[in-house]
Formats: structure tokens, C-alpha cells, sequence
């Protein structure tokens, strides 16, 4: 009962740990985030770009000596898993230093999951494995809802952009339109004033 009991402990954590974020990262800039992970911690890290440019950014995972772990050149969206080899900072940045021009947006989620080892002399409870399984499951189904918003607002904002330029094509159309019909009325007009010379 007491690994049970740890079990949902640590589930509490995972639910604890696992972060949503929104952020902006300008023209020919980076924005780096880290994360202090324990041997054999796992940290996932999702990501989708929400606006801006083509909709792709760089992103990678550095280990505490600095070196790249992990490394996605102009992805659109992306997860990213890694389970540390030593304690220490990890570090995960966006990086938009390839446009000269346009920001983007990225919205990002950030898991870390402590697992319990599963040695050969630890017998693993049926329920803590449906429950490994449901928190996994869970997490996936946050990660794909969050994809589904981002998706929903940058097709809303095409929607409205494309709303608003019909719009104004329309009022342009119909300023030019009564234009034309107000100046053959006035050149119509005036072929049939009669001219008197005095």
C-alpha cells in the first residue's frame, strides 16, 4: 500500500509540474527557459508556433556542460522528451534569430515526470501501471487540446483578417462604383443642356 500511496504522491507532482506558457520571441532573438532535473527525471517539452512569419522556429534542449541534447531546426510545433543523465540545468530555448523581421508567437508545455525505478526487485502493482498509463494518457490529451487552441486562434485571425479586407474591398468597390454613376449622370447631363448665344 505504501508504493501505492507514493505513487499517487508523485502523480500529484506530475499535475503539480506539468506548465502551460505563452510568449513572444522578437525578430533576432532567443527566449531560454531552464528546468533543475535529478538523474533519470524525464522533462518533455511541446511546442507549437501560433504566429508570425512562415509559423517555424528553432528550438533545442542543452545539457548542464552546455552541450545540445536535442535540436529542431524550423519546426512549426514539436515535442521534445529527454531523461536526465546527471543533476543539473537544463536548459530549452526558441530561438527566431533567422527572421530579420517577423516575431513569433509559441505557446509551449512543459512536463517533468519523476519516475519510480522499476527494478528487478520491485514488483510493480498493477493499478500504479493503469495509473502510469492514464497520466500519460492525460498529458497527451493536454498537449493535443493546446495544439487544437492554437490552431483555432490563428484560424480565427485569418478569418477575421479576410473579413476585414472583403469589407473594405467592398466599401471601395461601392465609393468608385457611385463615383462612375455620379459623373455619367453629370456628363449625360450636359449634352442635353440647351446653349443660347445672345
Amino acid at each position: 500500500m505504501a508504493p501505492f500511496l507514493l505513487w499517487i504522491s508523485s502523480l500529484f507532482f506530475f499535475f503539480g509540474f506539468a506548465s502551460s506558457h505563452l510568449i513572444e520571441v522578437a525578430a533576432s532573438r532567443k527566449e531560454c527557459f531552464f528546468e533543475d532535473l535529478h538523474v533519470n527525471d524525464q522533462m518533455t517539452v511541446t511546442y507549437q508556433v501560433g504566429g508570425g512569419g512562415h509559423l517555424d522556429i528553432d528550438f533545442w534542449v542543452s545539457s548542464p556542460d552546455g552541450n545540445a541534447i536535442r535540436k529542431n531546426i524550423r519546426y512549426s510545433t514539436g515535442t521534445v522528451s529527454i531523461t536526465a543523465e546527471k543533476d543539473g540545468r537544463y536548459e530549452y530555448c526558441f530561438s527566431n534569430q533567422m527572421s530579420a523581421i517577423a516575431d513569433k508567437i509559441v505557446s509551449f508545455n512543459v512536463h517533468g515526470v519523476i519516475y519510480i525505478g522499476e527494478g528487478a526487485d520491485e514488483i510493480v502493482a498493477p493499478i500504479e501501471r493503469e495509473i502510469r498509463a492514464l497520466a500519460h494518457g492525460l498529458t497527451s490529451v493536454k498537449d493535443e487540446q493546446e495544439y487544437i487552441v492554437v490552431r483555432e486562434r490563428t484560424h480565427r485571425n485569418t478569418a477575421e483578417s479576410t473579413n476585414a479586407r472583403v469589407k473594405w474591398w467592398s466599401i471601395m468597390q461601392a465609393v468608385v462604383l457611385f463615383s462612375v454613376v455620379a459623373w455619367q449622370v453629370y456628363y449625360l447631363k450636359s449634352f442635353f443642356e440647351v446653349k443660347r448665344v445672345i
